[in-house]
């Protein structure tokens, strides 16, 4: 079977004179390759090779193009190779979130339940006598029960844990937009009454307070808002980092941020008529659990066109209904008009 154009051997066809005479017989042979360069090379000109030239048409040939034919065939399967996954990862997240709320509508119910099934013992029973009290061992394992229901319940939300001889230990996975990010741990101790004993909450996160309010009397409603707050926090910095990270170019001087990352100030150059006029932004998120901000300041120079007003009011729109890296994504891909100028989208600082 002959083989591919790649595999067949290339011959030049030589015509060779047989006989004695000028007339003689003549007959084709077939010469190798490298022969007939061999034999070609002092015909051409000076500092030139027939090789060289034959390399030049490879690009041209059909075996070129094949061989491009299969690279684009290849990128094209990797990519779609790669969309897939990103659906596929895409559908289970949404999965996972609607499983989540149908828990947390489960619990709502549950909790309900037990408020009304509390209040209806109570009203029957009236105020229990003191030879009714529950011993300190009952009340220990009521706790230790509690505690394994609700590691069962906030398994999918995020918030995990394991028993400790002392008590338990909580982890608490933070994520935004389907990206993890940190964990923060929380070592409570059951005896004699629950309390923490360690934890890597940062310091400027409110948890004594969320104890104070919850810890002693809903131990589920304390993990569910201390979850709240940094699952915000970690929000509010992954997007100030991902504006320093992938829109430095268009920031004018440091972004600057507490430490809570509850307000934020920069500057952004916006373009018209071929100039640029710098754009001053006050983000404050009044809302500790909450990622977008509650108060947004985008103001400009008073030497600024007055149509450019209009633009900021459109970029403080935005930035109270969009992550700020989205913001600042979706100026890049769109243009407004100022006077006939292309403008609306901030501008590299000079």
């Amino acid at each position: 079977m002959p083989g591919t154009g790649r595999q067949r051997r290339r011959h030049f066809v030589v015509r060779q004179t047989e006989g004695n005479g000028v007339q003689g017989s003549r007959r084709k042979r077939k010469v190798p390759r490298e022969e007939a360069l061999a034999a070609l090379t002092p015909l051409l000109p000076k500092g030139r090779s027939l090789a060289g030239k034959m390399e030049e048409g490879k690009a041209y040939s059909p075996d070129g193009v094949f061989a491009h034919l299969e690279m684009l065939e290849a990128r094209a399967h990797e990519a779609a190779v790669k969309q897939e996954a990103t659906e596929q990862q895409e559908e289970k997240l949404a999965r996972l979130k609607a499983r989540v709320q149908e828990l947390r509508l489960q619990r709502d119910e549950l909790r309900a339940k037990v408020d009304l099934q509390q209040k209806g013992q109570l009203g029957k029973e009236g105020v229990v006598s003191d030879l009714a009290q529950p011993s300190a061992r009952a009340v220990l394992e009521w706790k230790i029960k509690n505690i394994k229901a609700t590691l069962q319940i906030f398994y999918l939300t995020g918030i995990s844990g394991k028993l400790t001889k002392r008590g338990v230990c909580f982890c608490i996975s933070t994520a935004y937009e389907g990206t993890y990010l940190d964990s923060y741990y929380l070592d409570l101790l059951t005896k004699p009454e629950v309390q923490i004993h360690r934890h890597s909450v940062p310091i400027f996160i409110p948890l004594e307070q969320i104890a104070k309010k919850y810890l002693q009397t809903d131990i589920r409603r304390f993990l569910s808002v201390l979850s709240d707050h940094l699952n915000a926090y970690v929000g509010r910095r992954y997007q100030a980092d991902q504006l320093q990270e992938h829109f430095s170019d268009q920031i004018e001087g440091p972004l600057q941020r507490n430490s809570l990352c509850n307000l934020l100030v920069f500057n952004y150059n916006v373009s018209s008529r071929s100039k640029t006029f710098p754009f001053n932004v006050r983000l404050l998120y009044g809302d500790p659990c909450g990622s977008l901000p509650t108060e947004v300041i985008v103001s400009c120079t008073p030497d600024a066109p007055a149509s450019l007003a209009e633009t900021a009011a459109a970029h403080s729109d935005l930035f109270r209904r969009v992550a700020l890296h989205k913001a600042f994504r979706s100026f890049s891909g769109t243009e407004e008009s100022v006077d006939g100028a292309p403008v609306g989208h901030p501008a590299s600082p000079q």
